[in-house]
């Protein structure tokens, strides 16, 4: 006598497509960085919040962020997009630094005055963007 077994072909083709995917593929780790009194950075981590998405939030004046972060950051966005220039950390910088800011000054910029990135800034997985816009966060995430 054989053994027959009954199925459902929509269950099994589900089976199938969870039993195909990568086994230790882990979510992507999401840290968006700021400091918590920035109203844009209020209403991206209430979004996120919202969203119930996985994040962690890093608050670069009470953690400090490492050259290594910056120079990732301004190598994959550039320093002009990294660096706020409406914020009033650029606008107490002198007149010549300023208009001599380049890759290498703006790295050394934002580790001594952290508050010049551009706020908030996303990070996920090593793909970077900074503000907060929802209908931009809706697509990343």
């Amino acid at each position: 006598m054989t053994n027959r077994t009954s199925f459902s072909y929509g269950k099994n083709l589900a089976i199938l497509a969870r039993l195909q995917q990568p086994k230790n593929r882990a979510q992507p780790v999401t840290t968006l960085y700021g400091i918590k009194n920035c109203d844009t950075v209020k209403k991206a981590r209430k979004w996120l919040d919202q969203q119930g998405a996985d994040y962690q939030f890093h608050d670069f004046r009470e953690t400090p962020i490492t050259q290594r972060q910056v120079k990732a950051w301004i190598e994959q966005l550039g320093w002009d997009t990294v660096v706020n220039k409406r914020s009033t950390s650029w606008k107490q910088l002198s007149e010549e630094q300023r208009n001599s800011m380049n890759e290498s000054s703006a790295i050394a910029a934002i580790m001594e005055n952290p508050t010049l990135v551009k706020r908030p800034l996303l990070d996920r997985d090593g793909e970077f963007s900074v503000g907060f816009n929802a209908s931009t966060y809706q697509d990343i995430f």
